[in-house]
């Protein structure tokens, strides 16, 4: 079993409230569940309107197949959305 944690850094400048902030969020974080079923949430920087911090979980038996979903949410996130991919890690767990 091999486990696939990517931590992604967001920049929102359209965003002047949290609830704006709450709405871009949840159309990405919506987009990429039902593209790349994995396990998806907003982690840090909660209460501060033009940062979100999200954290991206796969699991799979095959550590290449986890790093190719990993890598194609990033991509996806960069190429789709309004917000600012600032910065990312990825982590996996064997």
């Amino acid at each position: 079993m091999h486990i696939g944690v990517c931590k992604i850094k967001l920049y929102l400048p359209e965003s002047q409230s949290l609830k704006d902030k709450r709405r871009i969020i949840k159309s990405i974080v919506d987009r990429l569940k039902n593209k790349f079923n994995i396990a998806i949430a907003e982690i840090e920087a909660l209460d501060i309107h033009q940062t979100a911090i999200i954290g991206v979980v796969s699991i799979s038996n095959d550590v290449k197949f986890v790093n190719q979903i990993l890598s194609q949410c990033v991509k996806f996130i960069e190429e789709n959305s309004s917000a600012i991919l600032t910065d990312y890690e990825t982590e996996f767990i064997f």
